[in-house]
């Protein structure tokens, strides 16, 4: 008896998906809800489980297609552990051609096939820190069941550098000593996440009549609130204080006066949300990904850092869910974590607007007749000039400069 594994509901408006990757082969034990493949989206990764226990069956797709939601895409086989060794035993059959030479290469095979085996049943968020800290998965002893590599196992064996760090410089010499000397180029096919973003990207610059507007705000007030209580509020809470919490609450400030920013376009409506879901832009192992942190507006300082910090740990453990990834009315990029001086971000449709942080530095400016050094940082904005007015973006952007510069205004709301 076989059962079939059909793509799963994949959230509002995904229809289709692409096989990433496989990640149990024919014949191979599956246990009840162990995942046996992994779905791109438009959006995020998401793992297909089995609904019962078996030895996976046919493959009927391979990795690249796309297929859509409610797609039988493989089977499972009744059968349980017992059952995984048939296709061990019909390996001598080929082999027998090989006669007296079979034995020695069927004793060396084993151990082999164990380190693919581990490799292949890793899940997509174990296999982004394999790749991230640049371990290699096949010296690693996995805790998991049946032996799978688990993130634990990873974040544990990249701390032991010395005894890894030679495998990547292995790896990155045999190129040199195969390949001609001269240029080389490299064909990779985009992911669906990648060509998602490009589409978004290009989409929203060709339908929105963008602008950017900038200023510049000068972070001392943050820095000393943050030196102040940053243990004090750590302790108590269990996060960092950040700067993010207060530029969230400065967007929600200016929000609440100059509420276009905060709409979007409808066809010839215009919707305008009396709460606020701020998308924050996270640079995640496949591409740049917009997870959102609900009803900022209401949240506290601690809530807002605590779900930050959240989605961003999620974001590079590739475990995100379209849920977290869906919905957003304004969006905050923090480039200045890259080193960024200055950018034009692009707007994040269907919103209206975003707002783009850089680097802090100390610069030359002008306080009361006198020349003084502060940490400054750029602010740009960029907005959907079809609902938003100069006059209204120049007004959000210098009062989100005021309340940094003077954090009191957070709390009195002025």
């Amino acid at each position: 008896m076989s059962t079939e594994i059909k793509v799963p509901t994949l959230g509002e408006s995904v229809t289709e998906a692409t096989i990433g990757e496989w990640l149990k082969k024919p014949g191979e034990a599956v246990a009840l809800d162990e995942p046996i493949a992994s779905l791109e989206t438009d959006k995020v990764a998401v793992e297909v489980p089995s609904p019962v226990a078996g030895v996976m069956g046919q493959q009927l797709a391979a990795v690249g297609d796309t297929v859509n939601v409610g797609a039988a895409i493989a089977t499972i086989e009744a059968g349980g552990a017992a059952a995984a060794p048939a296709p061990a035993a019909a390996a001598p059959a080929p082999a027998a051609k090989a006669e007296a030479a079979a034995p020695a290469p069927a004793a060396t095979a084993a151990p082999a096939s164990e380190g693919v085996d581990t490799v292949t049943t890793m899940s997509p968020a174990v296999r982004r820190l394999v790749l991230e800290h640049g371990v290699d998965p096949t010296k690693i002893q996995g805790s998991g069941k049946d032996g799978r590599l688990t993130k634990e196992d990873v974040l544990a064996a990249a701390n032991n550098a010395p005894a890894v760090a030679p495998a990547p410089a292995a790896v990155a010499a045999a190129p040199a000593a195969s390949g001609a000397p001269g240029r080389q180029e490299e064909r990779v096919k985009m992911t669906r996440l990648r060509q998602t973003i490009a589409k978004r990207l290009k989409a929203a610059q060709d339908t929105a009549a963008m602008l950017t507007t900038f200023n510049d705000v000068d972070m001392s007030a943050v820095i000393a609130t943050r030196d102040k209580y940053r243990e004090s509020f750590e302790k108590k809470h269990g996060v960092r204080l950040g700067f993010m919490s207060f530029f969230t609450k400065a967007v929600a400030l200016a929000a609440h006066d100059i509420p276009a920013v905060n709409a979007r376009i409808d066809g010839d409506e215009i919707v305008y949300h009396d709460y606020l879901d701020v998308s924050v832009a996270v640079s995640a192992p496949n591409g740049l990904v917009v997870p959102v942190v609900r009803n900022a507006d209401s949240l506290s300082f601690a809530d807002i850092e605590k779900a930050i910090a959240d989605l961003g740990k999620r974001a590079k453990e590739g475990t995100l869910t379209i849920d977290d990834m869906t919905g957003g009315t304004f969006t905050i990029s923090n480039g200045g974590v890259f080193g960024g001086l200055m950018s034009t971000p692009i707007i994040n449709p269907p919103q209206s607007a975003v707002l783009g942080l850089h680097r802090i530095e100390d610069r030359p400016v002008v306080r009361n007749g006198e020349i003084v050094i502060r940490p400054m940082m750029y602010l740009a904005m960029s907005y959907d000039h079809r609902l938003i007015d100069g006059r209204e973006a120049v007004t959000f952007l210098k009062t989100i400069k005021e309340a940094i510069e003077d954090p009191t205004r957070l709390l009195i709301d002025l």
